[in-house]
């Protein structure tokens, strides 16, 4: 049986509705209060980068804590085991070794950049800015065009609704929540729900752990994946599994460039008061990074063994949308009223978080780096606030119009990483020679920008356009080796004249 076939009665009630309803009230009243606090393009991107480190540990692990994580990590829990936990510990190794050295997000915080494209135009030009910035704003777009279908599948695999409509109208009520609460609040609102969400999820998301080993039993999860995949189960490095170039393209993707070169992470780095907090906020947030993803991934699991079973689903585990759907299904039968209630809520926080810190990031781009550049910066602080909130609106336009229509055929976050790609694999490549190799050069940037985007062929339904077959990983990994080769040749063949910038900053 397929787990698309099932039909099951939630135990999600009108008290858990309630319980939804008054946090998420809480919630946008919040957006409202602290518009009060927005006075510029610092206090609306970073926070007047005034984050202590409590702080700031809170806003970075509860902002990637959000329920586009959990579905994403569920799924690959669902569809790969055990083995699927290597994602995890990367993500955890590589934003402690990050917080240790202060690799990249030390050298940002002290230049007091807004965003990663602002340091490509001190570094390069505002040429390279600009181009950087458009690749940076369309890759994050498209890397978080399916976070309203997901959060919608969550919601409605929840609560039970089988209305074909009911994926529809539910995106279309997430995103109005969302534009008007990031319009309002900005960074400031972020920070302040991020930690009322993180402590709520985490609480949630434990308590739903120790329901689903109470009602499965430790030795059934494992006897139920072995059944399931046998030792790709639970051996990432597995050749019918993940793969040895698979988790190499998780070490740099999720390990590195998740908490060093995205952006979404990076501007909590440029909130902070200053660098010591910046690399307590990394060393304290590799737990968290740790976590975000082990916990849903073991739910995932969970949710495998319920359905392989309890309802005999023993095919198709690999469809996109019913292994997304199986973990709010299974919390649907698992949880009891009032505390699937609580976990609705928090789910849904968190989703709200998420989002908010994306469309902020990306508007907050365009605005800081596009559309600033081309008007020669003579842009006052309230034109550049209005241009972020506008650019806010349009993004969740175009993510309700693109859940709609991109139809999911590969996993979620095999879907999240390439896209993200578009923009990361060109950035590393600057990031890294723009602040550690005095010869970097202009040429050299527009080339490893150029070069990464190749990594879009990744892509099922690109590849699917131009009629090839090319794992993800082999996508990405390309396009990076491209990038960093093509960023040093064209910088040594074409030199700047001018070839150093300061990144020591200015230390508050």
């Amino acid at each position: 049986m397929n787990l698309t076939d099932l039909t099951l009665v939630s135990n999600f009630t009108t008290f858990d509705w309630g319980i939804v309803a008054v946090y998420l009230l809480a919630t946008l009243a919040i957006g409202i209060y602290v518009n009060r606090y927005v006075g510029n393009m610092g206090d609306y991107v970073v926070a007047g980068r005034s984050l202590n480190s409590y702080i700031a540990i809170a806003t970075m692990v509860g902002s990637e804590l959000g329920l586009i994580t959990v579905m994403y990590a569920a799924q690959k829990g669902f569809t790969g085991g055990f083995a699927a936990f290597h994602i995890g510990l990367v993500a955890g190794v590589a934003t402690l070794v990050i917080g240790m050295t202060g690799f990249i997000v030390v050298p940002l915080r002290r230049m007091r950049v807004l965003t990663i494209p602002e340091f490509y135009g001190r570094r390069f030009g505002q040429d390279v800015r600009i181009l950087g910035a458009i690749m940076l704003a369309v890759s994050g777009i498209l890397n978080m065009g399916l976070f309203l279908k997901a959060g919608a599948l969550f919601v409605t695999g929840l609560t039970g609704m089988t209305d074909p409509n009911s994926v529809k109208i539910v995106m279309t009520v997430l995103i109005v929540l969302v534009l008007a609460y990031t319009i309002l609040g900005g960074m400031v609102s972020v920070v302040i729900t991020d930690y009322v969400q993180f402590c709520v999820l985490s609480f949630g998301m434990l308590l739903a752990c120790g329901f689903a080993i109470n009602r499965l039993g430790w030795m059934n999860i494992i006897d139920t994946v072995d059944a399931a995949y046998g030792d790709k189960g639970f051996d990432p490095f597995h050749g019918e599994g993940f793969g040895i170039s698979y988790v190499a393209w998780m070490i740099f993707s999720a390990g590195i460039v998740s908490c060093a070169v995205w952006q979404t992470a990076v501007m909590r780095a440029c909130s902070a008061a200053n660098t010591d907090v910046v690399k307590k906020l990394y060393i304290w947030s590799s737990i968290g990074f740790l976590i975000r993803f082990i916990v849903p991934t073991f739910l995932g699991i969970c949710a495998l063994t319920f359905f392989w079973n309890e309802h005999g689903v023993t095919e198709g585990l690999n469809h996109p949308i019913g292994s997304m759907t199986a973990m709010p299904m299974f919390l649907g039968q698992l949880l009891p009223v009032g505390v699937i209630g609580i976990i609705a809520a928090g789910m849904l926080a968190a989703f709200m978080s998420t989002h908010d810190s994306y469309l902020l990031c990306w508007a907050s781009v365009l605005a800081h780096d596009v559309v600033g550049p081309l008007a020669g910066e003579r842009l006052t602080e309230k034109n550049r606030l209005t241009v972020a909130r506008l650019f806010i609106l349009l993004i969740g336009v175009f993510l309700l119009v693109w859940s709609l229509w991109y139809p999911l055929s590969q996993d979620l976050w095999d879907y999240m990483a390439i896209t993200g790609a578009i923009y990361f694999t060109g950035a590393f490549s600057v990031l890294l020679f723009g602040l550690y190799w005095p010869r970097a050069s202009r040429v050299g940037a527009y080339l490893a920008l150029i070069a990464g985007g190749s990594s879009v062929i990744g892509l099922k339904g690109v590849q699917e356009f131009f009629g090839v077959k090319l794992a993800a990983e082999t996508a990405g990994l390309s396009a990076t080796a491209a990038s960093l080769v093509l960023m040093v040749l064209g910088s040594l063949l074409f030199p700047d004249q001018t070839t150093q910038v300061d990144i020591s900053g200015d230390e508050e």
